[in-house]
């Protein structure tokens, strides 16, 4: 009997993890590969060694679109946390149609990243300049994705928009973790607002508030839908992401090998800030 539920495993297994190797590890490796060399994405190529990965360093198209996405990660993930924990303590209160309210903010998430980004652009290409033209505020007479200095923030936005619905559900899981006893207690020595969520609430969900923050960051890092859908990278390669730029200059402006370098350093990257994130919340949740 046992042998038998062994081989039924392995028989799953297997098909899975050939499917692994064929769609993820081959290409990786592949990629690692053409990142050695002068490969344009078609015909012939050289080994160049380190060359592509020196030039990393000193491509300033590079250098601007990391700038561009650490700074879209790092406030983005700040705004969807800030509001998805008010919005799941909001949600976890004792409130009428809360199963109402938690379906109605999760339905951001149910659609398409690219849908999302197209139903924005046309939002702020001509429902906000237009509203603007109405009550006669010059700063939403033109979209605010035509500007260098505020394309970001479009971008922003729907990044946060479609992201807050997830983050929320996490955080209301951890809410409904915490005993009432421990509210309870906390009545009775008087701690109530916000000495209540900081020295009670928040500890006891910092494994999850750890997630969203992981998470968080790794997606935005990697945003690619949304900038393609909003902005392509524009205006004047101002919102050019990593992604996107690896995408855009591989795919089609003959720097294969180049930009398989720049993927394999975002990996690491991105690797780096994932685990460091995840240090820092291991060892707060260790002094609680």
């Amino acid at each position: 009997m046992k042998n038998e539920r062994k081989r039924t495993f392995l028989l799953i297994t297997i098909p899975i993890l050939a499917l692994f190797i064929c769609f993820n590890t081959i290409p990786l490796i592949r990629g690692v590969i053409y990142s050695f060399t002068n490969f344009k994405g078609f015909g012939n190529y050289d080994w160049v060694g380190l060359r592509n990965y020196l030039d990393l360093f000193t491509d300033i198209r590079v250098g601007k679109s990391y700038w561009f996405t650490f700074k879209l990660a790092v406030v983005t993930t700040i705004v969807v946390n800030v509001i998805s924990l008010l919005l799941a303590l909001a949600l976890n209160s004792k409130i009428r149609a809360k199963s109402f309210f938690r379906g109605a903010y999760f339905l951001p998430n149910i659609l398409g990243a690219l849908v999302v980004g197209y139903i924005f652009n046309y939002f702020f290409t001509y429902i906000l300049p237009a509203l603007g033209e109405m009550i006669g505020m010059d700063a939403l007479k033109s979209s605010i994705l035509s500007n260098p200095n505020t394309a970001w923030i479009g971008i922003m936005i729907v990044c946060a928009w479609q992201a807050i619905a997830m983050n929320t559900i996490i955080y209301i899981s951890g809410l409904q973790t915490v005993p009432e006893d421990v509210y309870e207690a906390g009545n009775i020595d008087g701690a109530t607002g916000w000495k209540k969520f900081r020295h009670l609430t928040f500890p006891l969900i910092i494994p999850f508030f750890s997630i969203n923050m992981v998470l968080c960051m790794k997606n935005f890092l990697m945003a690619f839908d949304q900038i393609m859908a909003l902005t392509k990278g524009g205006p004047a390669q101002s919102t050019e992401s990593i992604s996107y730029l690896i995408y855009n200059n591989g795919m089609s402006g003959g720097q294969f090998g180049f930009q398989s370098a720049n993927a394999v350093v975002f990996f690491i990257v991105i690797v780096i800030i994932s685990v460091t994130q995840m240090k820092i919340t291991s060892s707060k949740e260790e002094q609680l």
